[in-house]
Parts: structure tokens; sequence; C-alpha cells
């Protein structure tokens, strides 16, 4: 099975499935002589773990990250750098009913397709229990990030239609749902026990921004910085979208509206999120990403079972009303781990200048 690993320069490697032993993966890449522990990783992790807010699966893992190699004496070496996650509350008997029905929404059918077999136990290699690894990546690449003064935010902007301001970002991670607005928190409350008791699912819309990012990182034509933050977010199986700058917005401007001056003093705004022609500007880089509702629901669905016959069910087990707000730290982790790939990748091309 092809496709496990991102990145040219920093590479991501991963491998598990939801109701295995664990999950792991393996870091490539990762410069020598950085400061790097359990606990530095820890801290991403802990905002993804299931079983802590309202809006989530009663699923309870630790989540507790164990590094293999790589570092010595608290530095990195340099070398590859492998950890697993252990898995320590699966239910398997819970997808039992699972096993001969396609879920509606789910990869059920097309792995059937692709491989002639699947994993009914949550869903398998396809189980956003996946994206444990993309989340140990992203947090080493925030350390290599943060070694040149880059800061990544990440933010819910909408909910279930309920649209958030963007008024204090940087406490956005110390409220429920990584809310920027702390207004609008009663609202979501509200609806995602609304739509609780209705026994359905809500999507929305998260914000990543970049800050201090150096202008020049992105290659030319394929290798565009936009069009690989579009290809890591689009990896994500709960993104049905991405936007960066003003997005789909910018279809309905003038030139005149949509470009970005220039002064002696910089930009005066920022409709193109950062990037021009593929290339950081050196302004904030903004992405934004749509997640969709998650598609296990205790309504009665249509579906077809492996004979080809038609049934209605309803998904039992333990899942989420809403991907957000545990999909915002897989998102920041996704934007940190191409940059850190592109910033590497702009050291490299200037040894060779």
């Amino acid at each position: 099975m092809p496709g496990n690993t991102f990145g040219s320069f920093f590479r991501l490697t991963t491998f598990g499935e939801s109701h295995g032993p664990c999950m792991g993966g393996v870091i490539d890449g990762c410069p020598a002589g950085m400061g790097l522990s359990e606990d530095d990783i820890q801290l991403e992790l802990d905002k993804r773990r299931p079983g802590q807010g309202l809006s989530t699966t009663a699923r309870k893992e630790g989540d507790q990250v164990q590094l293999l190699s790589g570092i010595f004496e608290g530095l990195t070496t340099g070398t590859s750098i492998g950890f697993i996650v252990p898995n320590q509350d699966q239910r398997s008997k819970d997808y039992d009913h699972l096993r001969h029905l396609y879920r509606p929404g789910h990869a059920d059918f097309s792995y059937r397709q692709k491989y002639g077999l699947r994993d009914h136990r949550g869903g398998g290699r396809a189980s956003a229990r996946e994206t444990v690894c993309r989340v140990v990546g992203g947090a080493v690449a925030q350390k290599v990030l943060a070694a040149h003064d880059m800061r990544i935010l990440a933010y819910t902007r909408e909910l279930g239609g309920i649209q958030a301001e963007v008024i204090s970002p940087e406490k956005a991670q110390e409220r429920p749902y990584f809310a920027p607005d702390p207004s609008v928190l009663e609202l979501w409350q509200n609806k995602v026990d609304e739509v609780r008791k209705m026994g359905d699912s809500i999507g929305g819309i998260v914000e990543i921004t970049a800050l201090n990012v150096p202008p020049g990182l992105g290659e030319p034509v394929f290798d565009k910085l936009d069009a690989r933050l579009g290809y890591a977010l689009m990896g994500i199986g709960a993104v049905k979208a991405v936007e960066i700058g003003v997005g789909r917005e910018a279809a309905e401007l003038m030139g005149s509206q949509n470009n970005d001056p220039l002064h002696k003093s910089g930009f005066t705004q920022n409709n193109a999120g950062g990037i021009l022609g593929g290339i950081s500007t050196g302004q904030p880089i903004v992405v934004r990403a749509a997640v969709k509702p998650i598609p296990s629901i205790d309504l009665p669905q249509q579906t077809l079972n492996d004979q080809g016959e038609e049934i209605t069910f309803t998904t039992k087990g333990r899942h989420d009303v809403s991907a957000i707000p545990r999909a915002i730290p897989v998102l920041k982790a996704m934007v940190s781990l191409v940059l850190a790939d592109m910033l590497l990748m702009q050291q490299s091309a200037q040894l060779h200048t």
C-alpha cells in the first residue's frame, strides 16, 4: 500500500490501524542538535486525544507517544526518529455488525473495490485514528520551525454553519472548540447539543495561520507552496475543500480589489494569503479547510451489503458529533510538515548555489 510517506526533505512515514496494537511512524530529515522530548510532542497529542469534549467520541485513549530512536541525551541525532502510540481502548466487537455492509460516507466501499477486502473494525487504515501519527510528525516539525521563529495558529472559523470572528486567535487553544471568538462558544455548544439529540453530525471550517514565514519558500510550477498545502490538507479524510487567502471569494472580486498593493512599508493587504507564484511573500500564510460532518450517525441510513442487497442500518459504537475540535491539531500538523519540508528544501538549494 503506497502513499504512507509525506514530504521530501522532512519526511514522515506512518503505519498502524485503528484496532491494531499501536500507531507509529518514522520521521526523516530532522536536523541534529535540536532539543526534543516526548513531553514536547505530548502537548500536541493531548489536543487531539479522544474523550475530552462534548462533541467527541467516548473512546478513551491516553495517546502516550514513545520515542524509539533518533534522540540522545535530549537532542536529535539527525538520524531517523521512530515512534509509536499504543492503542488502548479498542472495542472491535462494536463493529461486528459492519462486517458485511458498507457505511455511507466512509471508505468501506472504495477500500473493498481497491483491495478486495477491508478491515471493518473502525475502518482500519482509513480510520481517523491514523491522524495521531501526523500530529507526532507535526509536533517535531513545529520544533524545527520554532528554531526559525515561525509559529502556527489553528482555530475554528465556523461550526455547524455558525461563524466566528477572528478576535483573539492566539488564545483559541485555551478555549473549547479552539474558538478565536469567545462570544460564539454558547452558540456552538447549543448547536452540538441539538445535533447530538438528533443523532446527526455537523462540519465546520478551520483556519490555520503561519506567522513569521520568511519570503522565498516554495518551488515553481509543481511544488508551489500553496499546491503543497492543498495536497497536505486534502490528504486528511475529513477535509473536502481548501482555500488560500481569500480563496473562493477571489472569484467574485475584480483584479483591482483582489491584488495586494505594495508600498515601501510592505503589502497593504493579504488577499493572496502570503503566497504569490507559489512562493511565500513574508506575510502571514492563511489557509482554510472545510471539514465534512462525521459520517457515523445514529439515524437510519440506506446502503448495500457485500452481497449487493439493499439494507437500512443505524451506526452503533462510539463516534464524534463533529471532527472539530480534534481535527484542528491534525490540520496544524500538516501545515507544519509542509513548511518544515519547504524550509529544508530552501536551505538545501541555498547551499548548492
